[in-house]
């Protein structure tokens, strides 16, 4: 079928709720795709921080073939293997604590919130949970109320009520909110915050917010469906920052390429899911477990991990030398989640659409920003590629 004719039936089909490239990506391989006229790219996208072994990784390939062989779906109403394995791999990250596995960001997210709140309806009646400006939690309605951009809210009113924000890294702020609302159950906080332009929560704001909920007895609630697994080279974000949270909520990458999303809790507070009140049917399927968990072991090795550090700090490195250009305000980024941010809209537009035309994927992300995800085993020439395509977009511009 020709492009155009997909389009056309993408259009007549399928409710027009994404503004999607113009092209079909039909394989991929490593760090690249090919789309159905043939052109080759490479995808700094990743799957948005999904792929974060690119494509055809042989190792979950394999055992996702194997799983095959054996069961899809069977159901939570038995003990499933597959998930106990890659439970205890987790753990072994995470000492002692516990997952309830989902199918993505928003529901690990929703899971995190229905657990801190049976934690709060026993611990002083609370409710209350705070999130902060700029955050992105998903689009369910519960997680979507903690998550601030009201384009995201448009015409979704009422939302569900419980939820406060604040503004994000004002350390003030929050502590006025504390000490005045006694009914706070959980903060959350993405350490990154990816839809919003890879933006960095402050490292005194982290610790302060794990501060305060251990004096006011807060849960304190990680987001790190972006950046865990491996993306900013630690397992887990927050191990950069030395913080001890309650609850992590994963996704994205945690399945290896297949739907999966997780929370993971503090022995204290995990047995408040009790039997009966919360459940998935699909969530922690053979299939996802058996993918997810050939992708985990990989990345989670510390060799891996100093790899993913190293391409990151050269990537940054130049990219900061790209960001002298007068159209760019800031490159920033941690391990493999990277931004340019640039001055003008239109500048960060016609910089992302030049990238695509001369092959290569990056996001376009809250107007001004450009996110770079590549995959966690991008080669150093892959890099240097990239890097030579956005001069060249600089360049183009220019002209």
């Amino acid at each position: 079928m020709k492009s155009s004719d997909i389009l056309k039936e993408n259009n007549k089909y399928l409710i027009q709720n994404y503004q999607r490239f113009p092209i079909q990506i039909v394989k991929g391989d490593g760090s690249y795709v090919w789309d159905s006229k043939g052109k080759k790219y490479l995808d700094f996208i990743s799957g948005i921080a999904v792929n974060n072994l690119g494509h055809k990784n042989r190792k979950v390939n394999s055992a996702i073939v194997s799983q095959l062989d054996k069961m899809l779906h069977v159901s939570n109403l038995f003990v499933i293997k597959e998930q106990v394995d890659f439970a205890k791999e987790l753990s072994e990250s995470k000492k002692g604590f516990k997952s309830f596995f989902c199918n993505s960001g928003t529901e690990a997210n929703e899971a995190a919130f229905k657990l801190a709140r049976r934690w709060g309806v026993l611990n002083g009646e609370r409710s209350t949970i705070v999130s902060f400006s700029g955050a992105f939690h998903g689009r369910t309605f519960g997680s979507l109320s903690a998550t601030s951009p009201r384009k995201y809210k448009y015409g979704f009113y009422p939302l569900t009520p419980g939820f406060k924000n604040v503004e994000f890294n004002n350390i003030e702020k929050l502590s006025e909110l504390v000490a005045k609302d006694k009914k706070i159950v959980a903060i959350i906080v993405e350490p990154i915050q990816g839809e919003a332009g890879v933006k960095f929560s402050n490292k005194k704001f982290l610790k302060k917010i794990e501060i305060l909920c251990r004096k006011n007895n807060i849960l304190f609630v990680l987001d790190e469906v972006q950046v865990g697994i491996g993306r900013t080279g630690r397992i887990f974000c927050h191990e950069h920052y030395n913080l001890k949270p309650d609850i992590i909520t994963l996704a994205k990458a945690l399945g290896g390429g297949l739907p999966c999303g997780a929370i993971m809790v503090n022995p204290r507070f995990a047995d408040f899911l009790t039997p009966g009140s919360h459940g998935t049917t699909m969530g922690g399927n053979p299939l996802s477990m058996a993918s997810g968990l050939a992708s985990f072991k990989q990345i989670s090795k510390p060799s891996f991990l100093l790899n993913v550090r190293d391409r990151g700090a050269f990537f940054l490195s130049e990219l900061k030398k790209i960001a002298k250009s007068p159209k760019i305000k800031e490159a920033r980024g941690l391990g493999l989640i990277l931004a340019i941010e640039f001055n003008l809209q239109e500048d960060a537009k016609a910089f992302s659409s030049i990238c695509l035309e001369r092959g290569l994927l990056v996001l376009l992300t809250e107007k001004y920003n450009v996110r770079i995800l590549p995959p966690l085993n991008v080669k150093v020439g892959e890099v240097k590629n990239a890097l030579k395509i956005f001069k060249i977009a600089l360049e183009e511009m220019n002209d």
